[in-house]
C-alpha cells in the first residue's frame, strides 16, 4: 500500500486520488469527443431519456443555475435537441438526437474501460469496501 501525503490528511488525499481518477475520465471521454461532465449527461439520458433539465443537473450533481452553458455544448455537438413538453408547453426536456444514441456502445464501453482501470488497483475485498466508503461519502450531509 503507497504512503499517504500529509500526515494522512483524508481532504489532501481524497483531493489527489480525485485527480488521478479525473485523468482517467479525461482521457477515455476526450477520445469520443467529449468532457466528463457531457459523458455524464449522456449517460443519464441512456437511462431515461426525455427528462427536464433540472433533473438532470441533479441526476449528476450539478447546480441547475450553471447547466445550460453545458447543455448548449453538447447540443452545438448534435448530441441533444430541446423539446417542449406536450403536457406542459412551458417546460422543456432534453432528448438525444440519433446521433447522440449512436454513441451510446463507445460511452458503455468508455464506463467499462474506466471501471476496469479502477478495479486492477485493488483486490476484490478492498473493492468492496471502496464501494461502501463512497456511498457513504456521497450522503454525507455539509
Amino acid at each position: 500500500m503507497a504512503d499517504l501525503y500529509f500526515s494522512g490528511s483524508v481532504w489532501c488525499n481524497l483531493d489527489i486520488a480525485l485527480r488521478h481518477v479525473d485523468s482517467i475520465y479525461e482521457q477515455e471521454t476526450r477520445a469520443l469527443g467529449l468532457s466528463v461532465i457531457e459523458w455524464y449527461v449522456l449517460r443519464a439520458l441512456y437511462e431515461q431519456d426525455g427528462q427536464m433539465a433540472s433533473r438532470l443537473a441533479e441526476a449528476i450533481e450539478r447546480p441547475v443555475t450553471s447547466f445550460t452553458p453545458i447543455l448548449d455544448g453538447i447540443q452545438r455537438k448534435g448530441l441533444i435537441e430541446r423539446r417542449s413538453d406536450p403536457a406542459d408547453r412551458r417546460a422543456v426536456k432534453i432528448h438525444l438526437t440519433k446521433k447522440g444514441q449512436a454513441l451510446k456502445e463507445r460511452i458503455a464501453a468508455s464506463a467499462e474501460q474506466i471501471e476496469s482501470k479502477l478495479r486492477q488497483q485493488c483486490s476484490g475485498k478492498d473493492w468492496q469496501g471502496y464501494e461502501r466508503v463512497l456511498a457513504d461519502l456521497q450522503t454525507m450531509t455539509p
